[in-house]
């Protein structure tokens, strides 16, 4: 089996770093060109709205803040894989989908967990079981392996 198109969804976690890099591993074996996407969780905004709302500014730096972490994740791209950047904003799972569909993309290969925390996941749930569910080719998920970024453990 091969594949022409993947996307890798990053949160910037340990998990979706691996995914990453899992992902850029399987395009050099497919030849398959990458799209990587990052979605800045409106529902963050949503839930600061009604605490009594971020302020207008406050809503600029949080997407400026997303676009910087972008910016730095990717900051050493590959010279050997076309490799598409996108940024998006809403409802993680629901722009996964949606990117994936647009783009024609015919695997997903991302982290089995964020790197958002506990809290947020018991509010939203899981945004890797969402995919799986509602995403129209295969997903590919990735654990955080047992041994750190220089790969010793």
């Amino acid at each position: 089996m091969s594949y022409r198109k993947l996307l890798i969804p990053v949160d910037f976690s340990p998990c979706s770093t691996e995914a990453y890099r899992t992902g850029l591993s399987l395009a050099r074996q497919f030849g398959a060109e990458v799209i990587v996407l990052h979605v800045t969780d409106s529902r963050i905004l949503a839930v600061l709205e009604d605490l009594g709302g971020p302020s207008e500014d406050a809503k600029r730096a949080f997407e400026k803040k997303a676009r910087l972490e972008f910016r730095s994740f990717l900051s050493k791209l590959p010279s050997d894989i076309k490799i598409r950047k996108v940024l998006a904003s809403g409802i993680p799972f629901q722009e996964i989908v949606k990117v994936t569909r647009l783009e024609n993309a015919e695997l997903i290969i991302m982290g089995r967990s964020g790197g958002t925390g506990e809290l947020e996941k018991i509010f939203f749930g899981g945004t890797a079981e969402k995919v799986i569910r509602l995403a129209p080719c295969a997903v590919l998920t990735v654990p955080v392996t047992q041994q750190g970024p220089g790969g010793a453990g």
